[in-house]
């Protein structure tokens, strides 16, 4: 959820804006002046709302529009088509959207929410705190260049332009142009299309070159940052299965999840899917370790089931399942870190008769969903985890790019990452807004 204190902060400014405002505007002696420098300089101060209207900007939309009148044809004249298809693909994916969102009401159990097309977005809830800054920003960005496409089509088609603003609603910004409506009436509803929909088409070829930086910044960035050496720790969540002593820090390079390779974040995120939802990975472990005191612990089951033999809850042994030629299924309690460094992934004792010494593959008994995962990260000791692996995955916060000088920060990366996808977000957010 928000944070108390940004809302507090939040209601607080605006709270301070607007007494400010009613104390100016009744004093005698400089509320002449004061509603002179609002009304001279295109500013409208309401309860939660700040508007900036001027002509400064006329110039050069009027230059803009006049720089190539025929590609500025074609340009519209491809924006009004986007916008028309557009337009329907928009009216199936609401209904798709409406049918998930019934079908999901009407199911006793509502499953595969994470499957909706459409999403709300909730500072705090599915949009965290830390990122409303690029939400915002990027909102702004949209804005602007989606109310810039009005303007240039406006003026391009005889309209003539009043002036451009922007304003803050509490958190939210926006932008608009204010055209001359009489003039909007006038011409051909051809016209009125191709301005109509140069915002949204606007708003589009935002996204395109957007995600071409995105899909570019390896490229952009090589001079100071590789990739494909693994995944890049920029964050862990203090308290989280991935902090501690022998856990994950800033600026970890994690290689490898099991026998799984990990070259960049795409590859964490395939490892921990891939681990999550297949049989938990046995170990390779010599008989000789296999010594008689760890063998005699009693087995039990837990409650769902799965077998248990550390009865004392130990926070460095664990249950392993193996068996013999002798027995088909035998358990022991075992230091887990002691017992598996340094050995291979196995499945079945047949991946373990690679060497002259006899070994067995052993198998974590763990309860349902929980996995054993052995995090490497060298040169550091491997990180053990047992849980979850949703857990894991969503404990750390990672980068593809790595610093190749000490002085470069990993987080660069990640803020250019992170503002390039936020536009084809807030696509949807945007609209014709219009002041006649």
């Amino acid at each position: 959820m928000i944070p108390i204190a940004v809302v507090v902060c939040v209601m607080g400014g605006w709270c301070t804006v607007y007494l400010a405002d009613t104390l100016l505007r009744s004093s005698s002696s400089v509320k002449n002046r004061y509603e002179s420098w609002l009304s001279s300089n295109g500013f409208t101060l309401s309860p939660f709302h700040i508007k900036w209207h001027t002509g400064m900007f006329n110039r050069l939309f009027a230059r803009c529009a006049h720089l190539n009148p025929h590609f500025l044809y074609i340009w519209f004249s491809a924006g009004m088509v986007f916008g028309v298809l557009a337009m329907f693909g928009s009216v199936g994916l609401l209904s798709k959207t409406l049918l998930q969102t019934l079908r999901q009401m009407m199911a006793e159990t509502p499953e595969g929410s994470h499957e909706q097309v459409l999403q709300v977005v909730v500072p705090g809830v599915n949009l965290p705190v830390s990122q409303l800054a690029y939400f915002f920003i990027a909102i702004l960005v949209s804005g602007v260049i989606h109310e810039f496409g009005h303007g240039v089509a406006a003026l391009r088609e005889q309209v003539r332009l009043n002036g451009f603003g922007m304003f803050m609603f509490v958190v939210y910004p926006g932008a608009f142009v204010d055209l001359f409506t009489t003039h909007l009436n006038l011409i051909s509803p051809i016209q009125q299309l191709r301005i109509f929909c140069a915002g949204v088409w606007h708003n589009f070829m935002l996204c395109v070159v957007a995600l071409s930086f995105l899909f570019l910044l390896p490229i952009f960035l090589f001079p100071l940052y590789y990739t494909g050496a693994g995944a890049l720790v920029t964050e862990v969540v203090e308290g989280s299965p991935s902090s501690g002593p022998r856990g994950l820090f800033l600026g970890d390079l994690i290689t490898q999840l099991e026998d799984c390779t990990v070259q960049g974040v795409q590859d964490w995120h395939s490892c921990v899917q891939h681990l999550s939802h297949n049989r938990q990975t046995g170990y390779c472990v010599h008989t000789a370790k296999l010594q008689l005191s760890w063998t005699q612990g009693r087995a039990f089951k837990r409650l769902d089931g799965t077998m248990e033999c550390c009865g004392n809850n130990s926070l460095t042994d664990l249950c392993f399942s193996y068996s013999n030629n002798v027995e088909s299924k035998l358990f022991a309690c075992l230091p887990v870190r002691k017992t598996i460094e340094a050995s291979r992934t196995c499945r079945t004792n047949t991946d373990c008769q690679t060497d002259f010494i006899p070994s067995l593959c052993l198998i974590p008994s763990l309860e349902n969903q929980t996995r054993l995962i052995r995090v490497k990260h060298p040169p550091q000791t491997d990180m053990l985890f047992v849980g979850y692996p949703s857990h894991l995955q969503y404990s750390v916060s990672l980068t593809n790019f790595v610093p190749r000088l000490g002085f470069l920060h990993p987080d660069l990366p990640v803020m250019l990452e992170t503002f390039c996808k936020y536009p084809s977000h807030t696509q949807y957010l945007q609209h014709s807004e219009r002041d006649s």
